[in-house]
């Protein structure tokens, strides 16, 4: 065996047996580095665990009077709703760049297909089945995105589908859907707000008391570095 290279010996192989160089030369598979890490504690999750998904929603998809703000939000600014919520569930997406995209295909496609209808025998009909289609398919696949939105506030909170499958509530119910996600955020506040460090003034009874004894400190420290002014006097 050449000096230097080092090989992964088993059961099957002893010490006086000949080993080409490199036979046995394989990447070792440690299962840290590829188990799956609770999100919350960060512990290795064994591979037969199954996450719950059997928490109740704070509130229920038509929950309107819950949260007047939001609702009035979810449903005439669809898009800034949705910024809120992704840009609060993950870090590496900003509020603007969803409501932007949000924007373009939700809104930007209501648009057309408003458009559509109101140009009804303008635009030659093959066109407006074209235009149909291809729409009907960019609702779904807005709906897909933004289900993945819900499927992931549901992992982190556990929470069961409701009232069914996470992109079929947005395809038909989208609107509802971004308010009551927002709802449940607000319910689970304290997870997504940054703490702030509260400043607390002590009482001015403290202060004095606090101002005297430093000033009897400084007097006293000043009494002990004075020199001796005692002469001696001859007889």
């Amino acid at each position: 065996m050449a000096e230097g290279t080092y090989v992964k010996l088993n059961e099957e192989h002893h010490s006086g047996q000949n080993i080409t160089p490199g036979e046995l030369n394989q990447a070792i598979d440690v299962d840290k580095l590829h188990a799956r890490i609770c999100e919350q504690c960060g512990q290795v999750l064994p591979p037969s665990y199954i996450p719950p998904a059997d928490e109740d929603w704070a509130t229920g998809i038509f929950g309107f009077c819950e949260d007047a703000d939001s609702c009035l939000t979810g449903f005439f600014c669809p898009c800034v709703q949705f910024g809120r919520n992704v840009a609060a569930l993950n870090d590496d997406i900003s509020s603007e760049r969803a409501c932007i995209g949000h924007a373009v295909c939700v809104e930007g496609g209501i648009a057309v297909a408003a458009a559509t209808a109101g140009f009804h025998g303008m635009i030659d009909p093959d066109t407006v089945c074209l235009l149909t289609e291809g729409l009907l398919f960019a609702w779904w696949v807005c709906a897909i995105y933004t289900g993945m939105g819900r499927q992931l506030l549901q992992r982190r909170y556990h929470l069961k589908d409701s009232p069914c499958d996470p992109c079929l509530v947005h395809c038909c119910l989208h609107w509802c859907a971004l308010c009551q996600e927002h709802r449940e955020m607000q319910h689970h506040l304290s997870d997504f707000s940054s703490s702030e460090d509260t400043v607390v003034s002590p009482p001015k009874a403290q202060e004095m008391n606090a101002a005297v004894e430093k000033q009897e400190n400084v007097s006293s420290s000043d009494q002990g570095d004075a020199p001796n002014n005692l002469q001696l006097q001859p007889v």
